[in-house]
């Protein structure tokens, strides 16, 4: 079967589309119903993700079928857990120990005490045959009948709940591998296999991408069967598609097969919607913030190009190379947890209260978390929170900071020095993504959702010197809708080696490529194939991903200067993958315009609280952001409240609310 009919999957014709975003606090629906965007935000069920998922579909209350859109934390909590399959790695007899062994590059270059490399395999479960292939893709061994039932055997007495497979340049010639694979398909135990998941060089990063594929399969295949019987039996002629980190969705039985490529799939999530959000306000140059119970998550677009995709991300320590969106992710979250260290200096996070038992204000937590800060501080609207139907318990909030605050003076020194760390993580991981890699935060507006982007979102532009926030319409639910909004994209590659000369060649191996995911082209009349490739200078050992186009070199030498600061224009280049990328466009959405006109927000006003502005309290407006028209301009201070998030103004800084309904922040 070729790679388009089993990756890339879209039901758009179904009446109602619906997509849902797990968190790790809520759980974030939303649905097109004939036209119209609607929102849901219900807790999140740790323990049984889908509950949550049946929670929103039961509350829309459809008789009709759904197209139902999936941002899944199941292969992320994984990870983060270390709870996965129980796995055997198979590869090149010498090379067992590849995968704990790592690379040289550390961290820290003269810590010599410093933690070994994350490994999910334990020694007893790495296996090796005795095949080989060259460096060519010639067979210079073949593993015998012999080796292969050994191994059949052994693996059948180590019990392992799944395999992952990757023999040395197997990439290049698959024969080898096909023959273990073969020989293995009667233990009945999933098999993840290199050369079909990802056919490229670095045998350390091939070999760790296919390790976490098997440890997260049995799992994600198990949860994902159970999501979509469950969704069924309730609902006739649904299908379910699940979004991936590289920024697309593609079938569920896809998923479940290669679970690896849905490991950020709710950030990715988020990183379509504000793009798409921006863009349609006129930004180009934006620098997405994601603030979420658990985490908070980064990206930058500049200059109306495609979000960048990386294929050298590593998730709980462990390398993963399938196509990822460019998105930096930090451990600060509403959840995070305040503590004193052993010397008394405040932390907060990387650790979480997550749903359960939740901040301490949600009634069951028992730890100071951000989101308690900003309710002691007077910056959330809580009555609007979720509709009101979250009850907050702010004076067990108080009792728990007042136990805590170590040598503070008062509870709000302590709610404010957390505000401020949190903070801090946040502003290092946007200069991650900025000023590390040769952009100037200057000259990008901030594009602040998630639940907790809009309360920081004003705090972080200051500090980073940023002139502009947007706000989008539903914050809280962004990462949602960019799943509702984004295309059906299979991604394949192959690693070339070839030099700057051999340029000429390369049209007939992306048609090669082609053919090989669409036989005939006839599946992919309604497709776009977008080409690009790897390049380095010769000698060096990292690779810059440009377009196949007629200025590919130049934009080479310019994206090059940018991220090392220097381009060497004589030097020759190599070509080290090759990419194709397969985009079904989802439909359009148009979003929703009114004219704006002259205003101050009074029709909004809904009362009035106390917040804590440096260091000092002030009153300050509520306006009800659902009640805010086009053209209206409030000075701060001022809270603005709405269903999914609470936008904090801080005073002097200027919001004026657009034609499609966004909070553009003017920030002094």
């Amino acid at each position: 079967m070729d790679i388009l009919s089993t990756r890339i999957h879209a039901t758009f014709g179904l009446k109602l589309r619906v997509a849902v975003d797990t968190g790790g606090t809520f759980t974030d629906c939303v649905y097109l119903d004939d036209g119209a965007l609607r929102v849901l935000k219900v807790r999140s069920t740790p323990d049984n993700p889908a509950q949550a998922i049946l929670d929103c579909l039961a509350r829309i209350d459809s008789t009709d079928g759904f197209s139902l859109r999936h941002g899944t934390t199941v292969g992320t909590n994984a990870m983060l857990e270390r709870n996965g399959a129980r796995v055997a790695f198979i590869t090149t007899a010498g090379f067992e120990d590849t995968i704990a062994i790592g690379r040289q590059t550390r961290p820290k270059l003269y810590d010599f005490f410093g933690p070994a490399p994350a490994c999910l395999i334990p020694s007893e479960l790495r296996f090796g045959i005795e095949e080989r292939v060259s460096t060519e893709g010639e067979i210079l061994m073949e593993p015998s009948k012999f080796q292969m039932e050994l191994l059949r055997r052994r693996l059948k007495d180590a019990a392992p709940e799944a395999i992952a497979l990757s023999l040395l340049f197997s990439f290049l010639r698959p024969d080898n591998e096909l023959r273990v694979e073969n020989a293995l398909r009667s233990l009945g135990i999933p098999i993840s296999v290199s050369h079909r998941l990802l056919p490229e060089f670095r045998e350390y990063e091939r070999a760790s991408t296919i390790v976490v594929n098997a440890y997260l399969t049995p799992k994600m295949k198990n949860y994902l069967v159970t999501l979509e019987t469950e969704v069924v039996s309730r609902y006739r002629d649904s299908a379910i598609e699940v979004m991936q980190s590289s920024g697309g969705v593609i079938a569920l039985s896809s998923a479940a097969e290669e679970p690896v490529r849905t490991i950020l799939s709710g950030p990715a999530g988020g990183a379509i919607g504000a793009s798409r959000v921006a863009a349609a306000a006129g930004f180009s140059r934006i620098i997405g913030l994601d603030i979420g119970g658990t985490s908070t998550d980064v990206f930058l677009t500049a200059d109306q190009s495609e979000l960048q995709l990386i294929s050298d991300a590593r998730i709980g320590g462990v390398p993963v190379g399938v196509p990822m969106l460019d998105i930096h992710t930090v451990g600060a979250g509403g959840g995070s947890i305040a503590s004193f260290d052993s010397g008394g200096l405040l932390r907060v996070g990387p650790e979480s209260a997550g749903a359960d038992p939740g901040p301490v204000c949600f009634g069951n937590g028992d730890q100071p978390t951000v989101t308690d800060a900003n309710l002691l501080l007077g910056r959330l609207a809580a009555d609007y929170f979720a509709g009101g139907t979250v009850e907050f318990h702010e004076q067990r909030a108080r009792e728990r900071f007042a136990d805590r605050k170590g040598s503070l003076a008062t509870v709000e020194q302590f709610a404010a020095g957390i505000l401020r760390i949190a903070e801090s993580h946040m502003q290092r991981a946007i200069r991650i993504v900025s000023v590390e890699r040769g952009h100037d935060p200057r000259q990008f507006t901030l594009v602040a959702f998630g639940g907790g982007g809009p309360l920081h979102a004003c705090a972080l532009a200051r500090l980073l010197d940023m002139p502009r926030v947007l706000v989008p319409v539903l914050p809280g639910a962004l990462s949602a809708l960019g799943i509702l909004l984004a295309d059906s994209v299979s991604d394949v590659s192959r690693t070339v080696m070839l030099p700057q000369a051999a340029t000429g060649d390369l049209e007939e191996r992306f048609r090669d490529m082609e053919e090989t995911c669409c036989p005939g082209k006839s599946s992919c009349s309604n497709v776009l194939l977008e080409r690009s490739f790897d390049l380095r200078y010769r000698g060096e050992g990292y690779e810059l991903n440009v377009p196949y186009c007629a200025d590919t070199l130049e934009a080479f030498h310019v994206k090059h200067e940018q991220r090392y600061g220097f381009a060497d224009r004589d030097r020759d280049i190599e070509i080290v993958n090759l990419r194709l990328r397969l985009r079904k466009c989802s439909e359009e959405f148009t979003f929703p315009q009114r004219e704006p006109r002259e205003g101050n927000g009074s029709q909004a006003m809904s009362g009035e609280q106390q917040v804590y502005f440096d260091g000092a309290w002030q009153r300050t407006n509520i306006y009800n952001r659902d009640r805010l028209h086009p053209g209206d301009t409030i000075r701060g201070p001022a809270l603005i409240a709405e269903y999914t998030s609470t936008t904090v103004l801080p005073p002097d800084c200027i919001l004026t609310v657009d034609r499609w309904s966004n909070l553009l922040i003017e920030v002094s």
